[in-house]
């Protein structure tokens, strides 16, 4: 105990360092106001007693819209055109014509489909990079005045004033790169790593993504689109032939795939408006379900009909024909008698 007691009496203090201003600070807030409006809560005015921030709403993940658009676009076309293909083959009354023209079809169309969705967001890559050097050298050459014009039409319809305006525009042209208008093709790539935050933010960034509604587009999204394209015609278009590879008299396995398509496409249109939040209640999801499957119903409908006339049409020539080519002496022709004869 004693040992103890003097080590614990040995120990120096320590001071600590002196505080460089003293005088006493207003607080952040006052301590007798009312809590601001982001730490307020009305829990004690609702009914229930629940805070807003607890309230459980539906939390619906949504795939990305561009995938959903692509293989919107793919089974769509997959479900349609091949069955209707399919309906309108299916008058000449054989089953193997049928699968031989709906699967080369089926692949063909595929590729194609494919091919398109590539070409087309390659275009919007280019297109959105073609505006991007056009105005970020308009920003470049341009005066605040104009600026500050160009991000009022922008942010005025939404109600922002015109002196926010201004400060928003001032703001966004400090941030804006003075090499901002070099593009990728002409920077090289350590430039293009420089250059790459201040492609993102600034005048530019803003006037493009707020004033145009247009993003950059990677380049992987354009094979995404192709695959996704691609994938989609060839699920959707070997649906409607499927009934045709067990049943050899076109005419009944027609029906059976008008059966099994209305079926999916049902049920596509459904997943569809799900999927792109277009379904609010019970009516959105009939609706989506019957429009695609009216698409489909007219497609195959229409091919059937062109295609009856076009095999009506031929059979008719042919049977003048073969009536103009019997032989000469086979020929009767019985002529009226006249009265006076």
């Amino acid at each position: 105990m004693a040992s103890g007691s003097s080590s614990s009496s040995s120990t120096t203090a320590v001071r600590l360092p002196p505080r460089a201003d003293t005088a006493p600070k207003p607080p952040v807030w006052a301590i007798d106001s009312e809590p601001g409006v982001h730490q307020g809560c009305a829990r004690q005015d609702r009914t229930d007693g629940v805070c807003c921030k607890e309230l459980i709403h539906e939390q619906r993940t949504l795939i990305d819209p561009d995938i959903v658009r692509d293989a919107v676009i793919g089974l769509s076309d997959g479900l349609t055109v091949p069955f209707a293909l399919a309906a309108g083959l299916s008058s000449l009354g054989e089953s193997k014509l049928v699968v031989l023209g709906g699967v080369a079809e089926l692949f063909a169309g595929a590729i194609s489909m494919g091919i398109g969705g590539f070409l087309a967001s390659q275009a919007e890559r280019d297109h959105y990079r073609y505006l991007r050097h056009h105005t970020a050298q308009r920003v470049h050459h341009s005066c605040a005045g104009e600026m500050e014009r160009e991000v009022t039409e922008v942010l005025g319809p939404v109600g922002v004033d015109e002196k926010t305006c201004r400060a928003v525009a001032q703001s966004l042209k400090e941030v804006e790169g003075e090499d901002s208008f070099l593009t990728s093709e002409t920077a090289t790539e350590e430039e293009n790593a420089k250059l790459k935050w201040s492609k993102e933010v600034g005048l530019t960034a803003f006037l493009l993504k707020f004033g145009q509604g247009m993003e950059e587009i990677p380049d992987k999204r354009m094979y995404i689109s192709a695959f996704t394209i691609g994938m989609g015609y060839l699920i959707g278009g070997i649906i409607p032939l499927l009934p045709y590879f067990f049943i050899p008299r076109a005419h009944i396995a027609l029906m059976y795939s008008s059966i099994v398509t209305g079926i999916i496409l049902l049920i596509f249109g459904a997943v569809k408006a799900r999927v792109t939040g277009a379904a609010q209640s019970l009516g959105g999801y009939i609706w989506g379900a019957v429009s695609i499957l009216m698409v489909g119903g007219v497609a195959a409908a229409a091919a059937f009909a062109i295609v009856r006339l076009m095999e009506g049409g031929a059979s008719g020539e042919k049977n003048n024909q073969i009536v103009w080519n019997c032989p000469r002496e086979t020929r009767t022709l019985d002529l009226p008698m006249s009265q006076g004869g």
